[in-house]
């Protein structure tokens, strides 16, 4: 499909890392757009781009109602992300809000294309040479965020096949990119106090997805009808291992490469004890070790895009050193990384 003049295209999780992107590519291309936000989101950047804000909660179908009016093209970027706390939190926002929304939707009868985010952490938490989505999901997870994103997953190919949503599901992996408030300003802080230490071997590959990248998938499934239905890996053309990973991020910032190296079968042990006394102690933050941080920094993480370069077109193209050194350039320019580093 092209887009037209009659098309509005509604955002959710509008200011967070993916969303604001889309937002911002949408804007571009001369696309109407709508953000959901809570009202409690610092929605300065998208006034000054002229995208219409609209408070709503997920959790809440009957707000969802004026949110979708008019609506015909849906990016849904919104998410409890983490990888600690009760699984029932994140259910509530990944997979009822999900279908909360696919819902009001569907109702209004004008819906052209659903994008749904999904994740690359639906795949089971062992090493992946090249993985593709023939490989069902995991559908036990490994903590709340990743089961619960099987289950919004599965909750879209359902109204794909029983409703006809007209849906596409894309799956990145770690996402990176400007205006990252979470992963990348705590790995930061790390290199600063010289704490970080690598699990296991650093030669093994990140699922690396610059936000620049994941926004050419969302617009290339949504130009693309023969996508409806269909489930897609979304990475980097090129994947780096942890160690270019993490180097390029310490060099860019001005801070020593670390070398330490934690040996995975220690680090999978200190995971078990932490998140097993976290648990007992009812705590509320994530331990330093888990089951999520292993996956991340203990796992080769190659999965396989052909699918989308294929049915789409899409290419990954830009470059990790490319694409991190334009988000490191953002903290600097925004504070959050000193002049002096």
């Amino acid at each position: 499909m092209s887009f037209s003049d009659d098309d509005l295209m509604l955002v959710t999780g509008g200011t967070g890392l993916v969303g604001s992107h889309v937002l911002e590519r949408a804007r571009q291309l001369g696309v109407r757009t709508r953000a959901l936000v809570r009202a409690s989101s610092d929605t300065s950047l998208l006034d000054e781009w002229g995208v219409e804000t609209v408070n709503g909660d997920m959790a809440a179908a009957e707000s969802l109602k004026p949110v979708v009016d008019g609506v015909t093209l849906i990016v849904h970027c919104a998410a409890k992300v983490g990888d600690w706390g009760p699984t029932a939190a994140y259910r509530d926002v990944n997979v009822r809000g999900c279908d909360n929304l696919m819902t009001a939707a569907e109702s209004t009868g004008q819906l052209k294309r659903y994008i749904h985010i999904g994740s690359l952490g639906v795949y089971e938490a062992r090493d992946h040479h090249g993985t593709d989505e023939t490989e069902p999901p995991n559908t036990r997870g490994i903590d709340g965020y990743t089961l619960t994103k099987v289950e919004s997953e599965q909750l879209v190919l359902k109204h794909i096949a029983e409703k006809g949503l007209p849906g596409t599901v894309l799956r990145p992996g770690f996402i990176y990119g400007p205006r990252d408030r979470t992963v990348l300003p705590r790995l930061l802080e790390r290199l600063k106090s010289n704490s970080f230490a690598f699990l296991g071997a650093p030669e093994k590959l990140m699922n690396n997805t610059y936000v620049g990248n994941l926004c050419d998938a969302v617009f290339g499934a949504i130009q693309h009808s023969d996508t409806i239905g269909e489930v897609y890996n979304i990475r980097d053309d090129r994947l780096v291992t942890k160690q270019e990973f993490i180097a390029t991020i310490a060099e860019l910032a001005g801070h020593a490469v670390p070398t330490k190296v934690v040996p995975l079968g220690v680090a999978k042990f200190l995971a078990k004890v932490m998140e097993g006394t976290w648990k007992l102690l009812r705590k509320k933050e994530a331990p330093l070790l888990s089951n999520a941080r292993i996956k991340f920094l203990g796992l080769n993480l190659d999965y396989c895009i052909d699918k989308a370069k294929r049915e789409f077109g899409y290419e990954g193209k830009t470059d990790y050193k490319d694409g991190m050194a334009t988000t490191i350039e953002w903290f600097r320019e925004n504070g959050m990384i000193s002049s002096g580093e």
